[in-house]
């Protein structure tokens, strides 16, 4: 995992690097003299191009801090002990009473302030984005109101018997009698046995 590293801290420490290791130059003191058309000469410090420089790196502070992704707590924290430290050199140490240095604390804090403001941002856009994307949303569909039906349990008792439908018992034979018998000799009632 890499850990956000704080451009600021580059001229932070260059200028500590000059206070305590080198301590005879001096800020004021010019590095180079241009000359202007308008027949005016510039003279460039060394605070001066210390705080250009540090203006450029403030300007990659605020891209990298906007590029979705970033590690912004780590980032955001960072920039809040480098801004502490320089203020705490500022107020406590003589030799970083100056404008360049001012200058530099100022940017530090405008780092901060700047990556704090654009994670704010983000946040919000992101909320709001979520949001639009809710209220877009189809609602959830309705389920149907379903029947109640009750579980088939199986039970113990055996299944029963299929009934099978009734049939219609078949008609007693019957004998026919003598008479009816085609070719048969006819009797006359009078001639039948009484019963």
């Amino acid at each position: 995992m890499m850990v956000g590293f704080p451009l600021l801290l580059i001229p932070l420490a260059i200028i500590n690097i000059l206070v305590f290791l080198m301590p005879g130059v001096s800020f004021t003191d010019a590095i180079v003299s241009v000359p202007l058309p308008s027949q005016a000469v510039w003279k460039v410090t060394f605070g001066d191009a210390l705080i250009a420089f540090s203006m450029l790196l403030l300007l990659f502070e605020v891209i990298k801090a906007a590029r979705p992704g970033g590690k912004y707590f780590t980032d955001q924290f960072l920039a809040l002990l480098i801004f502490a430290g320089a203020v705490a050199e500022f107020v406590l140490l003589p030799q970083f009473a100056t404008s360049v240095f001012f200058l530099l604390t100022v940017l530090m804090l405008v780092d901060f302030l700047a990556g704090l403001s654009l994670r704010l941002r983000s946040e919000t856009r992101r909320a709001a984005a979520a949001a639009k994307a809710a209220r877009k949303a189809p609602p959830p569909a309705a389920a149907a109101p379903q029947e109640h039906v009750e579980p088939v349990v199986p039970s113990a008792v055996p299944p029963m018997a299929t009934i099978e439908p009734a049939r219609p018992a078949p008609a007693p034979a019957v004998t026919p009698s003598p008479q009816l018998q085609p070719g048969a000799p006819t009797i006359p009632p009078q001639d039948l046995p009484s019963r």
